[in-house]
């Protein structure tokens, strides 16, 4: 596997060393020890969840709060997305800012997403199955989330989908949008 350092400190690309022949292919979609010997980072997952959208459904941009946290590994195994991670750490010198990268099932891409961020994805394709593995569990009453209208989806989905083609969760949708310095204060202050 190989590891990519991306603009925001803490948040990593993985591209997996797939092994292709007539039969199909086979990869390591994770190694404890080789993730942590590449990444410096270590991450023991507890929970492995999936999900199944169609073309359009934004999902995010979501979080668990301290002391429930979660980093997540991130993949597509049918379909594509645009997957995004939002800085939320206040003491990062990238506070604010956004990572969106392409994954999909032919380039069997893994993003790694650690604990202070917002998380969410756009799904490009008819459907996408998408896995993410945490290192805590779910924990409702840590949940937290900022308005998707936070990111531009239209922009980093180069124009792939048009917003009138958006499917939402009512909680998602009607998330209000507030400013960098109210989520300090909301997340980190209490």
């Amino acid at each position: 596997m190989e590891v990519f350092n991306t603009s925001i400190n803490g948040l990593y690309i993985i591209e997996p060393t797939v092994f292709n022949d007539e039969r199909g292919y086979f990869y390591e979609s994770f190694n404890i020890e080789e993730f942590a010997n590449k990444t410096g980072v270590h991450f023991n997952p507890v929970q492995d969840n999936e999900s199944k959208s169609v073309r359009g459904v934004i999902r995010g941009l979501h979080f668990q709060k301290a002391p429930y946290a979660q980093a997540k590994l991130v993949r597509v195994v049918k379909g594509e997305i645009i997957d995004v991670a939002v800085d939320l750490r206040p003491e990062s010198e990238t506070f604010g800012q956004y990572i969106a990268i392409l994954l999909n099932e032919t380039n069997k891409r893994q993003f790694f997403i650690p604990e202070g961020f917002a998380h969410g994805f756009i799904v490009l394709s008819d459907e996408a199955i998408f896995q993410y593995k945490c290192n805590e569990f779910y924990h409702p009453e840590a949940e937290g989330g900022i308005s998707y209208k936070f990111v531009n989806w239209e922009d980093i989905a180069k124009n792939k989908i048009k917003k009138e083609e958006f499917i939402l969760s009512a909680k998602d949708k009607n998330r209000e949008i507030i400013s960098l310095e109210e989520i300090k204060k909301i997340f980190y202050e209490n």
